[in-house]
C-alpha cells in the first residue's frame, strides 16, 4: 500500500475551512483507493507573522524537502502590507523548492457559471502551464531616489535558456499524456520583447523537433486573452513565462466558472510539489462557513495524480463534476445553496 507524507498549510482568511473539505476528500479517497498518507501542519501565514515578526524559519525550506507533497489554503492577510507574505512566503517557496512549473488546468464543468455567449464545458477545457521561477518574479532590479521626484524603479525580467528549455519541455510531455488535441501553444511576445521571447521562441521550436506527433503554434499574449474570450476551444495546452501565466490565468478562471473552482499545482517534477485553490484567503468570508471549497478539493485532485495515485485523482474531479452540475446554485461565496462543509460532503458522498 502507497503511503504519503503531506505538509499542510492552511494559511489565512479561509484557508483553513477549504483545507478542511479538501483533507475530508482525501480521507475519503484514501479509503477508497487504499493508500495511506499523514499530515503535518505548518502555521505559516498572516497571523503568525503579526504575532512573532518571522515569515518563514530559516529550517521551513529543508523541513518540506521531507515531504512527498504539500498542500497550501491561502495566504494573504488584510493587517500585512502587501508582498510581505507573497515574496516571504510563496515566491520563496516556489524558488527555493524549485517548484519552477505552475500547473493550472481550466475547465468549464456546467454552461450556466460561464460568462461566455453559447460557450460550453466542450469550449473550455485547456491546460495552462506557466515558467514558474524566473521572469520579472526573479526579483532582479531596484529602486533610486524613492520618495523624491527623479525615483527611478528598474524592474528585470531574467530568462535563461535552462529555465526555458525545462518549462517547455515538461510542457510538451504534458500535451503528450494529457493534451486533447496534442496541441500546444507558446504565448509570448516575440514582436516587442524582443530578446526574452526570442530565447522562448528559439527553444521552444528545437525542443519541438523531437516532439514530431505534437501540433505547436504561437500567439502573442494580448491575442491570447483576446481568443480566450472568443474561441477558447482553440486551445489545448499553453505554455508562458511566469508574469503572462499569472494574467491568463486569472482570465481563464473567470471563463471556467470563477476562482471558487480554480485550483493549480507549483510544481517540481523531481521534488516536492505544492498544490493550492488560486483564489486567495477572502478574509471578508473567514469564519462563515459560505466559501466555496471546490478549488481546494480540485487541488487535492492535482495533488493525488502528482503523487501517481491516477484513479483517485479521477474519482475526485468526477465526483466535483457531479456536485457542480447537479447540486450546487452558485460558485459564488454564499451563493451555493449549501455551506462550505455540506459541499465537501457531498463531494465525499459522490466518492
Amino acid at each position: 500500500m502507497n503511503s504519503y507524507k503531506i505538509a499542510v498549510i492552511p494559511g489565512d482568511g479561509t484557508g483553513p475551512e477549504v483545507v478542511r473539505e479538501g483533507l475530508k476528500v482525501l480521507e475519503a479517497a484514501a479509503s477508497k483507493f487504499a493508500f495511506k498518507y499523514e499530515t503535518v501542519n505548518f502555521d505559516f501565514g498572516g497571523e503568525r507573522y503579526l504575532r512573532t515578526g518571522e515569515v518563514l524559519p530559516a529550517s521551513a525550506v529543508e523541513d518540506f524537502k521531507k515531504f512527498d507533497a504539500m498542500f497550501l489554503g491561502a495566504i494573504g492577510h488584510p493587517d500585512v502590507k502587501p508582498g510581505i507574505l507573497e515574496k516571504g512566503i510563496l515566491l520563496k517557496l516556489r524558488f527555493d523548492l524549485n517548484q519552477y512549473i505552475n500547473l493550472r488546468p481550466v475547465q468549464l464543468l456546467d454552461e450556466r457559471f460561464c460568462p461566455l455567449k453559447g460557450k460550453g464545458p466542450a469550449d473550455i477545457n485547456f491546460t495552462v502551464i506557466r515558467e514558474n521561477s524566473e521572469g520579472l518574479y526573479a526579483g532582479a532590479g531596484g529602486q533610486l531616489f524613492k520618495d523624491t521626484l527623479q525615483e527611478v524603479a528598474i524592474q528585470e525580467s531574467i530568462n535563461t535558456r535552462f529555465g526555458i528549455e525545462r518549462c517547455v519541455r515538461y510542457a510538451f510531455e504534458y500535451t503528450r499524456k494529457y493534451g486533447r488535441k496534442k496541441q500546444l501553444t507558446l504565448c509570448g511576445k516575440t514582436n516587442v520583447l524582443t530578446y526574452a521571447f526570442d530565447l522562448w521562441q528559439r527553444t521552444f521550436n528545437l525542443v519541438a523537433q523531437e516532439y514530431p506527433d505534437i501540433k505547436t503554434d504561437y500567439a502573442h499574449v494580448d491575442a491570447i486573452t483576446m481568443w480566450m474570450v472568443k474561441n477558447p476551444e482553440w486551445f489545448d495546452v499553453i505554455v508562458t513565462d511566469n508574469m503572462f501565466g499569472d494574467i491568463i490565468t486569472d482570465l481563464a478562471a473567470m471563463i471556467q466558472g470563477g476562482m471558487g473552482i480554480a485550483a493549480g499545482g507549483n510544481v517540481n517534477p523531481d521534488g516536492v510539489s505544492m498544490f493550492e485553490p488560486i483564489g486567495g484567503s477572502a478574509p471578508k468570508y473567514t469564519g462563515k462557513n459560505i466559501i466555496n471549497p471546490l478549488a481546494a478539493i480540485g487541488a487535492a485532485a492535482l495533488m493525488l495524480r502528482e503523487l501517481g495515485e491516477e484513479k483517485a485523482a479521477d474519482a475526485v474531479e468526477k465526483s466535483i463534476r457531479e456536485v457542480v452540475t447537479g447540486k450546487i446554485k452558485d460558485l459564488g461565496a454564499g451563493k451555493m445553496g449549501y455551506s462550505t462543509t455540506e459541499v465537501g460532503d457531498l463531494v465525499v458522498k459522490g466518492l
